[in-house]
């Protein structure tokens, strides 16, 4: 899967906005004729069994032959299916209506994006997630009136299995080779006996990852959904690592403390009601040189309006899943899926982190990686106050620097060429302004 590209803005009229919503239209129902196609297993059967009739998928996979016509149909319409022959000329003398032979069948790339679970271009969990959000319509509008939430529980299992399977083939195929081209994190891992954590595990993909990259390490994985913790474990044990992983049914913030190497958080903080607690939970169950990573969706680091198609995904996850979800317990941090970095800094800080660092791991989805390091508090300046302290406490210094570089250089500028003398003035400029206006200081 490669990042979304940015459209360019096109000016706002009602024609081009008609133009855009209609093109929402036609996407909205692609992506619920998909889930159809791949709840009902009709995209499974074309590939496994070979292109069929609307009979043959039917009879293939036990639903009504009238429904699958339709879907077969629909599906050729948009340019997922071919038609691999129509009916005869005459229906008559074929006995039925032409529809009733057509053969359809999955193309290659069809396949791998809607069939293939190992794939990085799989997205046929995408629609499951916008089906389960549809399906909370109602609770959603009740929520947005009072002030509510709607909880992972809600948005069942197609939620679930969907942020499951979505992510599932960059853990198994990309996590790996990231966290090994980061030496720092590298090495943690790489630690005899290493402990991990890896908390909001969901359905485990992480943590088998995390478990089979890593042959020494064992790891601990936590979510307070009980439904997904049985999915991981029943999905540990058909990986062969259900000796080297635990899986537990609670809230993180009761992580043993001083137990692990490493504790993960992927793309499960800005779900999180209480993101600051369960942070400072994280911290506190580090040994004295383990580290702690969050993945989260690589957004842009402020707003921008328009934004580009990432943002618009973003929003659309928040609006319909992860603010509800977020704010289905109270009292709720309420982050939402656009969680900025600077968001997550002060989140951070005040779990006792002094900063937040992006790793180097590209081309990784929708997602960054982010290192919290140092011990601070919330009652501890921020970094951006302790470096505005330490500048002041070094002040004297600076000047007294500046005084000597000046004196010698003064009278240089003055005897050289007018060009270097522009020159040379123009850098004393800057770094006297860059020092605090120190400027004046320099002709004492």
């Amino acid at each position: 899967m490669t990042a979304v590209e940015q459209q360019p803005n096109v000016p706002v009229s009602a024609d081009n906005l008609a133009e855009r919503l209609l093109g929402a239209a036609l996407g909205a129902a692609d992506i619920l004729s998909i889930y159809l196609g791949d709840r009902l297993g009709w995209y499974r059967s074309l590939l496994t069994d070979g292109p069929a009739t609307c009979g043959e998928l039917a009879e293939r996979t036990g639903t009504h032959p009238r429904y699958a016509r339709e879907w077969l149909e629909q599906q050729a319409v948009t340019g997922l299916l071919t038609v691999d022959s129509d009916a005869p000329d005459d229906p008559v003398a074929s006995g039925g209506y032409p529809a009733a032979s057509r053969r359809f069948s999955l193309p290659t790339a069809t396949a791998e994006v809607l069939t293939d679970e190992h794939s990085l271009a799989f997205l046929a969990p995408l629609p499951r997630m916008f089906a389960a959000a549809a399906g909370q319509l109602p609770a959603l509008l009740e929520a947005y009136r009072n002030g509510g939430g709607v909880s992972w529980k809600q948005y069942g299992v197609d939620a679930r299995e969907s942020q499951a399977d979505m992510n599932r083939p960059w853990y198994e195929r990309v996590l790996p080779d990231a966290l090994r081209g980061v030496t720092s994190v590298d090495q943690v891992l790489r630690r005899p006996h290493a402990r991990i954590a890896d908390i909001g595990c969901g359905a485990g993909w992480s943590s088998i990852a995390l478990a089979r990259a890593y042959p020494e390490a064992s790891i601990d994985g936590f979510d307070i959904d009980a439904a997904s913790i049985e999915l991981a474990r029943s999905n540990a044990w058909q990986s062969g690592m259900s000796d080297r992983i635990r899986f537990h049914a609670g809230d993180a913030v009761q992580m043993p403390e001083s137990a692990y190497d490493a504790v993960f958080a992927f793309e499960c903080v800005h779900d999180m009601p209480r993101p600051v607690e369960v942070l400072a939970a994280a911290r506190r169950a580090l040994v004295a040189t383990g580290t702690v990573i969050v993945m989260d969706e690589a957004v842009a680091e402020s707003f921008t309006a328009p934004g580009d198609e990432i943002e618009r995904l973003m929003y659309g996850f928040s609006l319909l899943v992860c603010l509800p979800d977020g704010m289905a317990h109270q009292p709720s941090a309420a982050t939402g899926t656009v969680m900025r970095l600077d968001r997550l800094r002060n989140y951070a800080h005040d779990a006792g982190f002094l900063d937040v660092d992006v790793l180097p791991i590209q081309d990784f989805g929708f997602w960054r990686f982010y290192q919290l390091s140092g011990q601070g508090g919330p009652d501890s300046p921020r970094p951006e106050v302790m470096c505005g302290a330490v500048a002041v406490e070094h002040a004297w210094e600076v000047v007294q620097t500046a005084k000597v570089i000046a004196r010698w250089a003064w009278p240089r500028a003055i005897s050289a060429s007018a060009v270097g003398s522009r020159r040379l003035l123009s850098k004393l400029t800057h770094h006297s302004q860059k020092y605090g206006q120190i400027a004046p200081l320099l002709l004492l």
